[in-house]
């Protein structure tokens, strides 16, 4: 089994190889999910990457042990001399992440480095992101192990009378005590959110301006997502979608509970939400086009005539997953105008979901890792609604 510094290793080793076929010389890497990726923790600093294959560390912030760092700094305008005592020569053509830094950050490192060309790391980053290596793998599934054993707990913690704001914080909680880092990384300025999302009732109708399936009215206008504070009844769906952030590495998983009855509509829906995921399982594999998994989930959907409400209602998601790891919403994205295919390696969230009036949202999500010949579900949970 390949250890945590082989991956590391590995995953720079890959970077370098993406930057020599581009005619990159070096790259500097200042997200903290990147930073993670290259190196296996987060520290306030930089990673400066070669072409040549050499990396070195930049501590700013004495928040661990300097020991373990190639160099202290006061500021970024200190690297290109260090870079120079140790007998590098100034790049040429700079990879610099802009998808993850602001303007303000850019201009102040361009005029850092004295470089001809500056481009931006972050497709490329986010492209080898996406196929995961064996190790990465092992910590979704971790996360996915302990997502499913969450799950099992819902219909004990859940008491009559509660609130979602209520039954999601005792589950929170149940997730901090079984090893949850409580942090949900998301790409993009339009992407907040703290441990998932629970949606009970028509909140799951309210639209919200985050890039997730689904929305809800939140308890407050600056963070208006998911539970809202209403009170648990009889007929209500309660989709709980609570991130397996155990690792580093996440696992997405979503499944229903009711209180109580529902309507035909909300169970005949679920049912079609398993048998997309089914389809989708018997006919996926690498190389099949991500618009492919969408449109042929959406020809399910019309023949059993809902499209009114799947992915969503006053608001419809325009697609049905999204790969999944150092953040939730990583490639591939599966949507109709999607131009990526699957590769063994991907690790994708699938989350075929209707919202129901009067009742709620309905269906599952299940995380897949796309293997050689097929795809594999590792969020193992039945996938029925469950009464609570």
């Amino acid at each position: 089994m390949m250890t945590a510094e082989e991956n590391f290793s590995l995953q720079r080793r890959r970077f370098v190889e993406a930057m020599v076929r581009n005619g990159v010389d070096a790259a500097l890497v200042t997200s903290l999910v990147n930073l993670y990726y290259f190196t296996g923790e987060v520290f306030s600093g930089y990673l400066y990457i070669t072409s040549s294959g050499d990396f070195y560390r930049f501590l700013k912030r004495d928040s661990v042990d300097k020991k373990d760092y190639d160099f202290t700094i006061r500021k970024p305008e200190q690297i290109p001399d260090i870079l120079k005592e140790e007998g590098l020569e100034e790049a040429s053509v700079l990879m610099l992440e802009f998808g993850e830094m602001s303007h303000s950050d850019y201009v102040r490192l361009e005029k850092v480095f004295s470089a001809d060309k500056i481009v931006d790391s972050t497709p490329l980053l986010r492209s080898l992101r996406s196929i995961k290596s064996p190790w990465e793998i092992e910590q979704i599934k971790k996360s996915a192990f302990m997502q499913a054993e969450i799950c099992s707990l819902v219909p004990e913690i859940y008491k009559k009378g509660m609130t979602d704001i209520e039954l999601q914080s005792e589950i929170e909680m149940a997730m901090r005590k079984r090893g949850s880092i409580g942090c949900f990384r998301a790409f993009g300025s339009f992407m907040e959110i703290h441990m998932g999302s629970l949606l009970a009732g028509d909140n799951a109708a309210a639209p919200s301006p985050y890039d997730f399936a689904l929305g809800g009215r939140g308890v407050h206008p600056a963070m208006p997502l998911g539970a809202c504070g209403m009170k648990l009844e009889e007929g209500m769906a309660v989709m709980v979608d609570m991130a397996g952030n155990y690792t580093a590495y996440m696992s997405d998983m979503t499944r229903t509970f009711s209180v109580g009855k529902l309507t035909e509509k909300a169970y005949k829906a679920h049912s079609v939400s398993v048998e997309i995921g089914l389809a989708m399982m018997d006919s996926a594999k690498p190389g099949t086009p991500c618009s492919d998994i969408y449109k042929n989930a959406l020809s399910i959907v019309e023949k059993e005539g809902l499209t009114d409400c799947f992915m969503g209602k006053n608001l419809q998601a325009g697609f049905v997953g999204h790969g999944v790891g150092l953040q939730i919403n990583e490639l591939p994205v599966l949507a109709s105008r999607s131009s990526e295919v699957l590769m063994e390696g991907m690790t994708f969230a699938f989350e075929p979901k209707f919202v129901i009036d009067g009742v709620g949202a309905v269906g599952v999500e299940n995380t897949f890792v796309v293997t050689e010949e097929n795809v594999e579900k590792i969020t193992v949970y039945p996938e029925g609604i469950i009464a609570l």
